[in-house]
């Protein structure tokens, strides 16, 4: 399946899409979160599924940061705002570093495991790639339980002054009856700096999985059953620990 255009022909105008600015709070919860977990601050991190980079760019001050991402195009944005990171193409349900890490972190990424056996096959990379007493955390935008159908909007003005903008209307679907993904649809207008505008559609095909069916992965992951926490946005977080 093609990657959904914000992640590859639109890929350039992804920090007017999602400024980095947004994550400040955000990246500093998560830091908290690991080190409390782990007992210490971690002393790196493997991120799968970075996309471009905004959350590294806060945690990376303080961390030895890996970013992996299945588009080179969204890895390009990182490494310009992340030239200090290691940058790895890769699919986080099958890719292997051969090295470890104190701590691997899946953040909205996960959201495109459609299955369970994809979301399984992404939990066991990060267990691979976990030292003994690592620390994992997935935060999903939704689960089953919780989730409601939604429409939200954003975007902003390049700040260089040249005339670049992009808004977007985002229009989430409730899923059918039984069905573990939904539907993200985006209207997306853009500014090019002559003032011509465009107007694009771009579809997203997101897995939604209940409680149950995250514990299990877990297990099937044969990784520990993970804690639940929320994050001060009320989003639910899965946190599991290795034992040595």
């Amino acid at each position: 399946m093609p990657l959904p255009k914000l992640y590859g022909e639109l890929a350039d105008w992804w920090p007017l899409f999602s400024h980095p600015d947004h994550y400040v709070d955000e990246a500093a919860w998560i830091l908290e979160t690991f080190r409390r977990t782990l007992g210490r601050p971690p002393d790196d991190i493997l991120e799968l599924g970075s996309g471009g980079g905004n959350t590294a760019s806060h945690m990376s001050r303080h961390t030895s940061m890996t970013l992996v991402d299945l588009s080179p195009a969204m890895l390009a944005v990182s490494r310009r705002l992340n030239p200090h990171c290691r940058h790895v193409e890769g699919d986080m349900r099958s890719l292997r570093l051969h090295t470890t890490f104190d701590a691997v972190f899946i953040h909205d990424a996960i959201m495109y495991m459609t299955t369970a056996d994809d979301l399984v096959a992404a939990l066991a990379t990060a267990r691979e790639h976990l030292r003994p007493d690592g620390a994992l955390m997935v935060l999903p935008d939704h689960v089953a339980e919780t989730f409601e159908p939604k429409v939200a909007t954003g975007g902003r003005d390049a700040s260089e002054g040249r005339g670049r903008g992009l808004r977007y209307i985002e229009w989430t679907h409730a899923p059918a009856c039984g069905a573990s993904v939904y539907t993200a649809d985006y209207a997306i207008l853009l500014r090019d700096p002559d003032g011509s505008m465009h107007v694009l559609h771009d579809r997203h095909m997101l897995g939604l999985f209940a409680h149950d069916t995250w514990r299990e992965a877990f297990f099937r992951a044969k990784l520990p059953s993970p804690d639940l926490c929320f994050d001060p946005w009320g989003r639910d977080v899965f946190v599991a620990r290795v034992a040595v």
